[in-house]
């Protein structure tokens, strides 16, 4: 069984991947990682990172070690985007990500889960751009990952099955080498509540947030940019129960006020140094209250 339209019901079974040799041998500077990046240390932080999914309950799924040269491949969230019906094999907006998605076609195909699409042609599109809001709507992000063929593509293949999209622009902020999907400004921790960076949340997103009754908690600057925006990338494992990265006592202070249940791990070498958080590291293939 497998599918997923929420961001924070109970994660039940996911599909991880270890730092291949690429990423351990990555270019700092080609896949614009950051100071932090330590190759000798991030296998073990994806370690500990997988154990804390194990212990929380969730399955784990393997996806196949070789990378095929692509160091960032360990963040297999972007590549395929989970519906309820089945994956959607993304096409990735940064250059050296092309073809990723045939890492996610290889694993759906050796697990029997559906492929329900594909972005295909001259359309962009990764799902750090997409947001499931509840059951029906996916909020996409249009900005230098994703492009509106992308948004188009999604649209279209969603639209059968009855899922409504709303697309907001994304800001320039650092530019288009650098990693801002519409998810480093927002993570879902709660049902209805929202860790977001509000200098950058799109009018619109906000707007729609507040007429669906949420409750949205700002993310201290201070950190937002400290840590290159995975602050505020929280991952859910449960309503209310959430894991982050460590070093970033501020934002677990104002989540914990509102209730969340927050558990850290040390990602400096492989999150902030390689600009991916928690999610990023998974694929959610079922979210479940069940």
């Amino acid at each position: 069984m497998f599918g997923v339209s929420s961001m924070t019901t109970e994660l039940r079974k996911v599909a991880v991947k270890k730092p291949g040799l690429s990423l351990k041998e990555a270019d700092a500077a080609l896949w614009h990682y950051g100071d932090g990046f330590d190759p000798y240390k991030v296998e073990a932080e994806h370690a500990n990172f997988v154990l804390a999914l194990e212990n929380s309950g969730a399955e784990i799924y393997w996806m196949g070690e070789d990378d095929q040269g692509n160091a960032d491949a360990v963040f297999t969230y972007d590549a395929s985007l989970m519906t309820p019906a089945g994956a959607i094999l993304m096409s990735p907006g940064k250059t050296l990500r092309a073809g990723e998605q045939n890492l996610h076609r290889t694993f759906y195909m050796t697990h029997d889960i559906p492929i329900i699409g594909e972005i295909k042609n001259d359309a962009r599109a990764e799902a750090g751009d997409t947001l499931w809001l509840d059951d029906k709507t996916l909020v996409i992000g249009r900005g230098f990952r994703t492009n509106q063929a992308g948004v188009d593509q999604i649209v279209n293949i969603l639209r059968p099955l009855g899922i409504e999209c709303h697309t907001f622009d994304l800001p320039y902020h650092h530019g288009q080498d650098a990693c801002l999907h519409l998810m480093s400004l927002i993570s879902f921790v709660d049902t209805f509540k929202a860790l977001v960076f509000l200098p950058l949340l799109p009018v619109g997103l906000f707007k729609l947030l507040l007429s669906k009754g949420f409750y949205l908690i700002n993310a201290p600057s201070a950190e937002f940019e400290d840590s290159h925006t995975l602050s505020t990338n929280v991952l859910a494992l449960a309503p209310g129960k959430c894991i982050m990265i460590d070093g970033l006592p501020k934002t677990r202070e104002v989540l914990q006020d509102v209730g969340i249940d927050i558990q850290v791990f040390d990602g400096v070498a492989l999150c902030i140094g390689c600009e991916g958080g928690p999610t990023c590291l998974t694929r959610p293939l079922l979210r479940s209250s069940q």
